[in-house]
């Protein structure tokens, strides 16, 4: 018992002692980070290391200590932290990460990858860090390996490799008439044939040109130009695209530079067709790939870039296909879409109203693209909250339909068939704006029905199956205008999609107009198209085609029509079924009791399928309409 006594008081002296040294350990902790965050570091060291005396097993002073390391380039020290650390957490992302960054300093790529692997191996969901940790580790080795095969042809003596040096001396003389630069360039960039000639410009410094030379910089900039110095400009953008071209490092070293990162947009707007068209081809080096896009998304302010791009959809020559192509990239980043939402009512809404309008007299082919981008810019909630609030843009894209029963050409009718789209996509909104045009968009859409393109009527009809909700007003038009019947026509054709906004459209109107309920009856004899449609594979159109046929059974005759047909099996199917949508067990299940209610010799065909009990169950939603 005395020996027990002794050791239990051992353990509450350590238990208190270890308290104590927490404490301690704590606020040394809190001491080194208030260095660390002034940029301390000797200091911060220092703390760390003191409250690990106090505490040796608490991680975040290996980690907290480790990435001082890294601030003061001692990599091994850091790696030696991380490993700690490890020892008192094999979970710790922190020190993965930071052993990582440190065995990326010293080159030691394969071991930094592994570091950023078992990141994810641990936490799936930091996939994105992850993938920007080994891109830049990949980059950095990449970068190493290029620059080692560039000194191996200078040492060679490789008169390529030697000229580039020799051209970016010549060019670094001051004080040299405007034309001496121009030409200089222009040598230059045919110098640049492959990767070695990049790296060697990067590697001797090619970028300064910019930061050195007053003449060449002033060329460079976005003021208006005399002719000599749109030449230089030019020259310039050929430069950088045969020095970037498919070379990550050096995209990276020109996008971070100063002059270029706030030249770039003043170029675009400079008014120059010949400058316009080059930095256009330099920004597309960077749209079509992903390291590209995310170099343009973190170091340049895109808030205006859309205004200014889809600026040229009015331009008659390829600027305006490259700057939609470089738009339509740039939808990809989200990044892109947050800065997008800035300006959006204030600038680029006015814009795209402007075009919509001007469809007829600017390029058509830009146009139904810059339409495309924005309806995909749609997916982003805020943006498309913004646009369906705009009076000014609906307004547009009524005068643009509107226009194309005077103008059928192929160019415009791609036009319609965007701003259909765009409008389906605003239709997932829903304001007093929508609720305001829905009577004129549905006359619109009614109109296109007759419209010799399929691809046109079938976004109208999904138009039309969006637009009605919004309004009672829109259902009865368009039922006055004979929907119902140009629905079943369409349906009794129709694929899958066009089949899919058909049958929503029709439950639209079914629902509360009975002039609809009784054009159904009318237009498909004994429902042989609701029938064939209740077997389809795509649950949307069974759901709506059982509810259009549950509404239809209050016109006289309608559920007598159905005596000899198989409707009792496929309702009490799908009743019974196991579909993902409940919508579909449940509209089933009321038509198949307004059925038997309307009609009550269906029920003896319920009672040979014993499915009695599906039709008890079903009569909740019957009494609940």
């Amino acid at each position: 018992d005395g020996f027990l006594a002794i050791l239990e008081k051992d353990a509450k002296e350590r238990a208190k002692r270890r308290k104590r040294n927490e404490h301690l350990a704590n606020a040394l902790k809190e001491k080194g980070n208030d260095a660390f965050r002034k940029g301390d570091y000797v200091v911060a060291i220092q703390r760390y290391t003191e409250g690990l005396e106090k505490l040796k097993d608490k991680q975040e002073l290996y980690t907290n200590r480790a990435q001082a390391y890294l601030k003061m380039h001692k990599y091994e020290k850091a790696i030696g932290d991380c490993e700690w650390a490890l020892k008192c957490n094999e979970k710790c992302i922190k020190a993965y990460f930071l052993m990582g960054k440190a065995h990326l300093a010293l080159k030691h790529y394969s071991e930094s990858r592994q570091c950023y692997e078992k990141i994810l191996q641990i936490d799936p969901q930091k996939e994105s860090l992850i993938k920007d940790c080994m891109n830049e580790a990949n980059l950095e080795e990449k970068r190493m390996k290029d620059e080692g095969r560039a000194m191996k042809e200078v040492q060679s003596g490789k008169l390529a490799a030697l000229s580039i040096k020799e051209l970016l001396q010549k060019l670094d003389r001051p004080d040299q008439n405007i034309l001496y630069y121009t030409g200089g360039i222009r040598l230059l960039t045919g110098a640049v044939k492959d990767r070695t000639e990049q790296t060697l410009f990067r590697t001797n410094n090619g970028f300064s040109i910019l930061k050195d030379n007053e003449i060449v910089r002033r060329g460079f900039c976005g003021e208006r130009k005399n002719t000599a110095e749109v030449d230089l400009s030019v020259s310039l953008l050929f430069l950088w695209q045969a020095v970037c071209a498919g070379n990550e490092e050096n995209q990276r070293l020109l996008l971070t530079h100063p002059d270029v990162n706030a030249q770039l947009p003043k170029l675009l707007s400079s008014g120059v067709s010949e400058i316009q068209k080059e930095t256009l081809a330099l920004i597309s080096l960077y749209s079509e790939n992903e390291n590209g896009r995310r170099l343009l998304v973190r170091h340049q302010d895109l808030t205006k870039w859309l205004q200014i791009l889809m600026t040229f959809v009015n331009s008659t020559d390829a600027r305006a296909s490259s700057a939609m192509n470089i738009l339509s990239d740039l939808t990809e980043e989200e990044r892109f879409k947050t800065q997008c939402r800035v300006t959006l009512s204030t600038d680029v809404l006015p814009l795209f109203a402007q075009l919509l309008t001007s469809a007829k007299l600017v390029n058509q082919a830009a146009l139904a693209h810059c339409i495309g981008i924005m309806g995909n810019l749609c997916a982003d909630v805020v943006i498309r909250m913004q646009m369906a609030e705009c009076k000014e843009c609906w307004q547009a894209c009524l005068k643009l339909v509107d226009e194309c029963f005077d103008v059928s050409t192929p160019k415009y009718q791609e036009c319609l068939f965007a701003v259909l789209g765009l409008m389906m996509n605003l239709l997932l909104e829903s304001n007093v704006i929508i609720q305001y045009f829905a009577v004129d968009i549905s006359g619109r859409c009614m109109s296109l029905l007759r419209d010799k393109d399929g691809r046109i009527v079938t976004r109208a009809i999904g138009v039309l199956s969006r637009i009605l909700p919004a309004s009672s007003s829109a259902v009865e038009e368009v039922v006055k205008g004979g929907v119902v019947k140009k629905m079943i026509k369409f349906l009794k054709a129709g694929g899958q999609i066009t089949s899919n906004y058909g049958i929503k459209t029709l439950s639209i109107c079914t629902r509360t107009n009975r002039q609809a309920q009784e054009d159904l009856v009318k237009s498909d004899k004994r429902f042989s198209v609701l029938l064939k449609l209740l077997d389809s594979e795509n649950e949307m159109i069974v759901g709506n085609a059982a509810f259009c046929l549950g509404q239809c059974l209050v016109v006289p005759g309608a559920a007598t029509s159905l005596l000899n047909s198989n409707v009792v099996m496929i309702l009490l199917k799908h009743a019974g079924g196991d579909a993902t949508r409940t919508l579909v067990q449940e509209n089933a299940a009321i038509a198949l009791g307004k059925l038997c209610v309307a009609e009550p010799r269906h029920i003896f065909q319920l009672r040979k399928l014993n499915g009695l009990a599906i039709l008890n169950s079903a009569m909740k939603y019957v009494h609940s309409i």
